[in-house]
């Protein structure tokens, strides 16, 4: 099988990677099903690269339908050990403007019907989520973020929260007021649980949002609608996948050690040994350091 270091999961209008060298395509089982597609190795400024279109090509799936859990552990089969989440968002600031990007920092997780966890079944594990985002890993995106700059009034906003809702509708006003009132920065529908499954997998995850409305808690702006947020998104696309591409050139540089690398060290409760042999090896591949996973 091959190896990939970094991977990249496409959003809403991304659907592919551009500059892969060596591309193969791979449907990889998981104990949780297929993925959302089939994922796409390749190489990249020769970093080795997996990227996934996380609603499928041809934008098949809401965001409920995602397997997160299936897309997460097929990454990590691959070794992947950073995931860049490239996302749209609706803005909850004033200051975040329609096509401007955002690196969250925080997470708040108002989803209800999704598997969100790798563990049950005779295995406990509690990793820590205070800090879900790995600086190291946002800053590779930000500083990738200066370097790729054009002619596109785009800015960058370092740092806010993402909060993440069910869908597949957009909020109502009161709702959009009251994530408001959190605190929160922007408003998306895929980043949980596939931040609370990277951090189990032991992979740093960081998200570059791109914003493309004001939801609608806006008073001189109209709601938000499909067909705005995915023409916004469109005009960010290639600029989204030039960053990822960047970015992937210095995560392959500088391999930063990120605590996400050790989440089970402390995180995992029941030992191996002590498991089922079915439940054991689903876990298997989380524990696996990038050693192991080279050799595999």
């Amino acid at each position: 099988m091959a190896r990939a270091i970094v991977g990249v999961i496409g959003g809403s209008g991304l659907y592919e990677m551009q500059g892969l060298g060596t591309v193969r395509e791979h449907r990889i089982e998981t104990p949780f099903g297929a993925t959302s597609d089939a994922i796409v190795t390749g190489e990249l400024h020769g970093v080795p690269v997996a990227f996934l279109a996380r609603h499928g090509r041809g934008h098949r799936l809401i965001p409920s339908e995602v397997p997160y859990r299936a897309n997460i552990h097929a990454l990590r089969q691959l070794g992947v050990r950073y995931l860049l989440s490239l996302s749209a968002v609706g803005s909850l600031r004033e200051a975040v403007r329609p096509r401007d990007m955002l690196i969250p920092d925080q997470f708040i997780d108002l989803t209800r019907r999704r598997g969100n966890t790798f563990f049950g079944d005779g295995a406990v594990a509690h990793v820590s989520m205070a800090d879900p985002v790995c600086p190291r890993v946002a800053d590779c995106l930000a500083r990738a973020f200066e370097t790729t700059q054009d002619d596109q009034p785009t800015r960058l906003h370092r740092g806010g929260t993402y909060v993440c809702i069910e869908g597949p509708q957009f909020s109502t006003r009161a709702e959009s007021h009251w994530y408001r009132s959190m605190g929160a920065a922007v408003i998306g529908m895929t980043n949980m649980p596939e931040a609370r499954l990277a951090r189990e997998a032991q992979i740093a995850y960081a998200t570059l949002a791109m914003a493309t409305d004001y939801d609608c808690w806006h008073p001189r702006e109209a709601a938000v609608t499909a067909e705005v947020a995915i023409d916004n998104l469109r005009q960010n696309a290639a600029r989204a996948l030039r960053i990822a591409a960047e970015a992937i050139r210095l995560l392959g540089q500088e391999m930063p050690q990120s605590p996400a690398h050790t989440a089970l060290a402390s995180g995992l409760v029941t030992p191996l040994e002590a498991m089922q042999e079915e439940t054991a090896a689903v876990i298997k591949p989380l524990l696996a350091t990038a050693e192991t996973a080279e050799e595999a």
